[in-house]
């Protein structure tokens, strides 16, 4: 019987490691990338413009807050503005990896965001829409992992980390809501 590929070392395939050595064009994206590329690359572009949104809507309510009392929360706001600019940077930073190209097109950046800008001038609705937004982005970082799956641990690993910021973001905006 002939052999097609060579024999597993430790249950690795050999073959398949070794071929990584070709198409270096590709960079970090080896025959062994299991996801749809494509659409890996699309679902982080629309966490990218999500994120950029979000870093717009904290940093307006960061230099709009005023008020006796509101430092607190003026620095909050700034803390996690800074935080969002982090997620975008590394998900435009993984789109590059996958040989994708970040779209930061402002243009079309709140179309593509899945939370919503918000210009509020009351301490209290600038709260609540940051809780909203940090909702909505948990639950497209947790459908985005579910589809990405074990397909690609990379982003799967970028995604869970940022969902974890998030949620952290989430509980920030609760405890500042008054009830």
């Amino acid at each position: 019987m002939e052999q097609t590929t060579k024999p597993l070392a430790h249950g690795f395939d050999v073959q398949a490691i070794r071929q990584a050595a070709a198409n270096l064009d590709d960079g970090a994206v080896t025959d062994g990338y299991a996801a749809d590329r494509e659409a890996v690359i699309n679902m982080l572009n629309d966490a990218l413009a999500t994120e950029l949104v979000c870093v717009l809507r904290y940093k307006r309510h960061y230099y709009t807050v005023s008020g006796v009392g509101n430092g607190p929360i003026k620095a909050e706001f700034l803390e996690h503005a800074q935080q969002e600019q982090e997620h975008a940077d590394s998900l435009a930073e993984r789109i590059v990896q996958l040989n994708g190209s970040p779209n930061f097109n402002p243009a079309t950046l709140t179309a593509r965001s899945h939370a919503e800008y918000d210009d509020s001038d009351d301490v209290q609705a600038m709260i609540r829409s940051n809780l909203i937004a940090e909702r909505v982005a948990i639950e497209s970082y947790r459908q985005m992992i579910a589809a990405i799956g074990d397909k690609d641990p990379t982003t799967k690993h970028l995604l869970i980390s940022i969902m974890a910021v998030e949620e952290e973001h989430a509980d920030d905006m609760r405890d500042l809501l008054a009830h």
